[in-house]
């Protein structure tokens, strides 16, 4: 199990933590502990209550939310280093989504009260989740403007780009997505079937802007896909 003393270190990897400093980090550190989840278990179902935030330390989480009919939609994929239950613990409200356990997992919990308290001692951390709050909802705006407004290829273009970004690696052959995702999960993200995210992967990958092989993406040429998702690039 991941001791006290790395979580820190773990923490200073996040966008809204890791502005704290040595000290404030160790204070944080100091008011939550550490919970194991088994693979498929789950962390938290949308409509629990709000009370307490979560820290991966270890393992993968995938964040999703369902409507009444059981429709389900793969809303993220989280990695150490990434926090969860933000959304809820501010407001105290119940979640707006469920998280799940992909493998086993190890998360840093610090319950409500005590993070709320350490929020009035440290205000500019709350400037600093004001910050990524924001960027939250400019994602969620963008995505229902996919949803209403574009075609699948170019969403599914745009979510490849997305996922470039946060575990893209660069390599002779291209930007590899060095997170496997399979075309249930891709549908899943955008809400679809997995045949239109098939015959849209046949389409990006006929026109020269990917790979797909067991799951890895490789983008072989990012000014295609920009250019197939909408997006202007000064890519040469």
């Amino acid at each position: 199990m991941a001791l006290l003393k790395d979580v820190a270190g773990i923490l200073q990897r996040n966008r809204m933590l890791g502005v704290l400093d040595d000290a404030r980090m160790q204070e944080l550190v100091a008011l939550g502990r550490v919970s194991r989840f088994s693979e498929n278990q789950t962390v938290f179902s949308k409509g629990d209550p709000g009370d307490c935030l979560y820290a991966i330390m270890k393992g993968q989480i995938a964040v999703s939310t369902s409507s009444e009919d059981g429709k389900t939609m793969l809303l993220n994929i989280l990695n150490p280093g990434d926090v969860l239950g933000e959304i809820a613990l501010i407001d105290g409200k119940d979640r707006t989504a469920g998280a799940t356990a992909l493998r086993p997992a190890e998360l840093f919990r610090i319950d409500r009260p005590e993070f709320i308290s350490f929020l009035e001692r440290h205000p500019s951390l709350c400037i600093r989740m004001m910050g990524v709050l924001c960027e939250r909802l400019r994602w969620v705006s963008e995505n229902i403007e996919d949803a209403v407004f574009h075609d699948v290829p170019r969403r599914l273009a745009r979510r490849i780009l997305l996922l470039g970004d946060t575990y893209g690696q660069k390599t002779p052959a291209g930007l590899r997505i060095n997170q496997p995702v399979s075309q249930e999960a891709l549908a899943a993200m955008l809400g679809v079937t997995r045949e239109m995210v098939n015959k849209s992967l046949r389409a990006l990958r006929n026109a020269g802007a990917i790979t797909y092989n067991k799951g890895f993406i490789v983008v072989t040429n990012l000014y295609m896909l920009k250019d197939m998702a909408g997006e202007s690039s000064d890519v040469p």
